[in-house]
């Protein structure tokens, strides 16, 4: 999953965004709104935490902004706690409202229920063959058999899951698990599928499609 959060008080956006990344959730960190419309316009995001106060561009704007366009789930984050506030955030188009002070296992939760909300809606496990993942625990199987993965493993994992057999390619890797820092030529992709498919073991479950991508067995 990939996160835009967009806050003005750095050091609440970098622990968010730290947090979220402990998650193996590939998060990118906006100051001001008018940013946050430029990296929305570049990247494909999954979810948008959004503080309401913003410098330059409000944050009812950009969520207006987002709203037009429907691909980005909204989880507006804000110190306004008055019912009207939240019922003005949640008018506007907001998915999901969350006041501060907040509880970090709320804000994750909440991400990650903002996260499944696709079509068709997909559940917190998944499944395909013998390979579980739960998204909400943060733990992968295969058999039963846990499996100690990275967080980038993780990610990658999740994605070709969620994908449900269709073929992903290297470069929707890179947007879906990596923030906006990775190089887009770098081999990290070919690097953490080799790990992965080491830590899935016999038989292989991950098909790579020659120039095309790649998809996990059904």
């Amino acid at each position: 999953m990939r996160v835009l959060v967009v806050e003005d008080e750095a050091l609440l956006a970098e622990a968010i965004a730290e947090g979220l990344r402990r998650e193996s959730m590939a998060v990118d960190v906006c100051a001001d709104g008018l940013r946050a419309l430029e990296s929305l316009a570049v990247h494909d995001y999954d979810v948008l935490v959004l503080d309401r106060d913003l410098p330059g561009v409000h944050g009812d704007d950009v969520c207006r902004s987002v709203v037009e366009r429907g691909t980005v789930r909204v989880l507006m984050l804000t110190a306004a706690a008055e019912v009207a506030d939240r019922v003005r955030g949640l008018g506007i188009g907001a998915d999901d409202y969350l006041t501060k002070p907040f509880a970090f296992a709320e804000l994750v939760a909440r991400v990650r229920a903002l996260g499944r909300r696709t079509t068709p809606a997909l559940p917190p496990v998944l499944r395909a063959g013998d390979v579980e993942v739960d998204t909400a625990r943060h733990q992968a199987t295969r058999d039963g058999r846990f499996l100690p993965l990275s967080r980038k493993e993780f990610a990658v994992l999740e994605v070709l899951m969620r994908a449900r057999g269709a073929v992903v390619s290297a470069e929707e890797l890179l947007e879906k698990a990596w923030d906006a820092h990775v190089d887009p030529f770098t081999n990290a992709v070919r690097v953490t599928m080799g790990t992965l498919r080491r830590k899935l073991g016999v038989p292989p479950v991950i098909e790579t499609v020659p120039g095309v991508g790649y998809r996990i067995s059904p």
